[in-house]
């Protein structure tokens, strides 16, 4: 069962840096363009419904940029996140980062708790 999903895992992954690779890094390419590669973990909308990935839309910018900008260097550690970071330049990185940021959340705060005592 191990080896099913390893070669599943494997497979998408080769997929999705395949797709990245075409539309990261073209010129002229648009923020939603360049997200399309995103969705396949994040969430078409940026709100992925995976646990294991986080909610890009409605964070913060330059929070976004920072971490693209992580992945690509490689001070952030993620195979994954790397391989998409490494095709995209810096205009890319401010076009996304905006892009989820003005996107609407499903992000959950506290503002909406009473605080008890």
């Amino acid at each position: 069962m191990n080896f099913i999903r390893f070669a599943a895992f494997a497979a998408g992954l080769i997929a999705i840096n395949a797709f990245a690779a075409e539309a990261a890094g073209a010129p002229g390419a648009t923020a939603a363009d360049l997200a399309k590669s995103c969705a396949a973990c994040h969430g078409a909308d940026g709100n992925s419904t995976a646990t294991i990935y986080p909610r890009l839309a409605g964070q913060y910018h330059d929070y976004l940029a920072q971490a693209l900008r992580e992945y690509r260097s490689g001070k952030r550690q993620n195979a994954i996140m790397a391989g998409f970071a490494k095709t995209l330049s810096d205009a890319d990185i401010d076009k996304l980062s905006r892009y989820f940021a003005a996107m609407p959340s499903k992000l959950d705060d506290l503002s909406h708790h009473e605080q008890g005592d």
